[in-house]
């Protein structure tokens, strides 16, 4: 991607159902668990790699034995770290105690981090300092088991000041306005009533304060916390956690616009945010693997009962597209299938751009992550090549020879590697002048493989700020001399903030929303932008679900391909020799090439939530009174 976007975040849960040594005699060790989370992990970094963390619960310890262990870090590769740190702790004790070797009991007994109930996560710092504070999972501890909670999830709440408020209105005093503080303590306060109303049942039912432990543990209601504790919350979510005697669960947001799918067998209960990540590293089919269904949660009791409970009413599906364009891993099969579809349905216009000259045009692409849609586009070029060719022949089959034919058949559509990003180089110096000839060779082109009449067609997945286009790409490119530069985005204009996850906070950084505020100058327009600022300060104080988007009436006088050429224009400085294009994937195709995934508030301003229009309002609020702040 050429404007890099962060996201937040992957998690991971594993729950054991056997006993330990059942792993042990199977698969050789008791340490399965572990190792099947680091797998876990690393296999879904491309979700973030500014901070990792790990839990695990170990089940039926004895008063006075450690059966809770977590470990996090912030380093530069903190999935290594994390597991570096666990397999030094777990060497040092089979080092130190030769008689653990064999003995599984053990090993569970003295050994951290060998239980049964494990979850890890990896984030981009995205909100707040990327402080080891930050790091997921987080803790909530207390001396009674069952009100010990682990929570760890890929979400963002719109509504962090009400869920603020609402815990002081319980009488607690919560540490910080953080979003994952809010969900945590308030999943929290209701884990504590619930055992608090269980311990005076068995209390009423004659049951000593040690008897009634483990009655607690058995009829706690995890899908009654789960509905109680979210009734309120607005956002995107996949929120998992473990409560300390052993219950885990995985909770999802009524839209689904955040992904989280699960397996279970007779020996795992498996959650992931991605399904070729389970399918991997259980080596299990496709159709194995469980979407988590919108507003439901999974739920694993302690005894190993797995329930599929609905926790929020479900909204309409707007399940986040990006993650089918950028952020997920292209081996899921069907993502592979619409990252290719993509590229195909993007083609007609490609056509357009360059004349449907494809012989003297090089397809490429910008690495890698487009890499799948370039494919796309580049089938879909073939079949108009052979389309072309088919009818040629046809129109001429009684004047054509074996050489006219043959030198018809090898003309091909010609694809090159043309830009390859150097990823040892960092734009470290922020003071601008000097920060933009380093941009400018973040990445290398190949020379000699464009001549002075070719077009040249570049795919990305999307673009968002138009920085690393600027200042970098479109430079690099035109070093190469093609006569025209057609730069085509897989997905939409984004035009709207993300406030579910995705690191799109500010209006102003979307090169789309300056593009559409220059056209309204130069069409003495610009008195929408005063119009618009009134009606959003009109709703400031509205409740959510009563305020509208009217930022959507920048772009109303505007049809999209104004709004591309605008870009186009703003991107390419007066030193460019080639004639520049941008060309940006429709709305309508998108939904076309990913049918089950229709969360595209970004480029459309249907935001799933009510919150998302106050944050899209807030967003250009703060922008047009100068403000550098987040909208949420």
């Amino acid at each position: 991607m050429s404007d890099a976007l962060k996201h937040e975040c992957g998690i991971a849960l594993v729950r054991l159902l056997k006993p330990l040594e059942f792993y042990k005699e199977k698969y050789g060790t008791a340490f399965y668990g572990v190792q099947k989370m680091y797998l876990m992990m690393e296999k879904q970094h491309n979700r973030g790699q500014d901070g990792a963390g790990f839990a695990s619960i170990k089940l039926d310890m004895e008063p006075g034995e450690r059966y809770i262990s977590r470990v996090r870090s912030n380093h530069a590769q903190p999935i290594q770290d994390v597991f570096a740190q666990i397999n030094e702790r777990i060497n040092e004790e089979m080092v130190s105690h030769p008689e653990y070797a064999d003995d599984v009991a053990l090993q569970k007994k003295n050994i951290p981090y060998v239980g049964e109930v494990y979850l890890g996560h990896v984030r981009y710092g995205t909100f707040g300092k990327n402080s080891i504070e930050n790091v997921h999972p987080f803790l909530r501890q207390n001396n009674w088991m069952h009100r010990n909670l682990i929570v760890a999830g890929n979400f963002n709440m719109t509504n962090v000041k009400e869920l603020f408020a609402d815990l002081v209105r319980l009488g607690q005093h919560p540490k910080e306005m953080a979003d994952t503080v809010t969900v945590m303590e308030k999943i929290g306060h209701f884990l504590d009533d619930e055992v608090t109303q269980l311990y005076n049942d068995c209390k009423n039912e004659g049951l000593s304060k040690r008897e009634a432990s483990p009655v607690i543990g058995d009829r706690l209601d995890v899908g009654r916390i789960l509905r109680r504790a979210s009734k309120n919350w607005d956002g995107g979510y996949a929120m998992a956690g473990l409560i300390g005697h052993g219950d885990a669960f995985v909770t999802r947001d009524p839209a689904g616009i955040r992904p989280a799918y699960y397996y279970q067998d007779d020996e795992v209960v498996v959650v992931a945010s991605e399904r070729p990540v389970i399918q991997t590293v259980f080596n299990v089919d496709f159709d194995k693997v469980q979407e988590i269904k919108p507003g439901h949660a999974i739920i694993v009791k302690k005894d190993g009962t797995v329930l599929d409970e609905q926790i929020r009413e479900a909204l309409p599906l707007k399940a986040c597209s990006f993650e089918r364009i950028y952020f997920s891993r292209g081996s899921d099969a069907t993502i592979y299938q619409e990252r290719k579809n993509l590229g195909k349905l993007i083609l007609p216009a490609v056509l357009d751009a360059i004349d449907s000259d494809t012989d003297n045009t090089v397809f490429s692409y910008i690495p890698n992550t487009a890499e799948t849609s370039f494919y796309g586009m580049v089938e879909a070029a073939q079949d108009f090549l052979n389309k072309r060719k088919n009818d040629y022949i046809l129109a001429n089959r009684d004047t054509l020879t074996a050489d006219s034919l043959q030198e018809l058949l090898s003309v091909k559509i010609r694809t090159e590697k043309v830009a390859i990003k150097d990823a040892k180089l960092r734009t470290f110096i922020t003071e601008d002048s000097s920060r933009d000839d380093l941009v400018a060779h973040v990445y290398d082109v190949t020379y000699g493989v464009i001549k002075p009449t070719d077009n040249l067609v570049i795919i990305d997945d999307s673009i968002v700020r138009g920085t690393t286009l600027k200042m970098s790409i479109i430079k690099m490119m035109d070093r190469l001399k093609p006569k025209r530069i057609v730069i085509v985005s897989s997905a939409p204009q984004i035009r709207y903030p993300d406030c579910y996850g995705i690191d799109m906070a500010k209006m102003e950084g979307l090169v789309a929303f300056r593009a559409a505020l220059e056209l309204l100058k130069e069409r003495n327009l610009y008195h929408i932008v005063d119009e618009v600022y009134a009606k959003c300060k009109a709703q400031e104080n509205f409740e959510d679900t009563e305020v509208v988007n009217y930022v959507t009436a920048i772009y109303a006088p505007f049809e999209p391909q104004e709004v591309s050429d605008k870009i186009a224009e703003m991107l390419s400085s007066p030193e460019i020799k080639a004639e520049v294009k941008i060309i940006f994937q429709t709305v309508e195709d998108l939904h076309v090439a990913c049918p089950e995934n229709l969360g595209d508030w970004y480029f459309t301003g249907d935001y799933p939530t009510p919150g998302g229009n106050r944050v899209v309002n807030r967003a250009f609020m703060n922008f047009y009174e100068g403000k550098d702040a987040r909208a949420y």
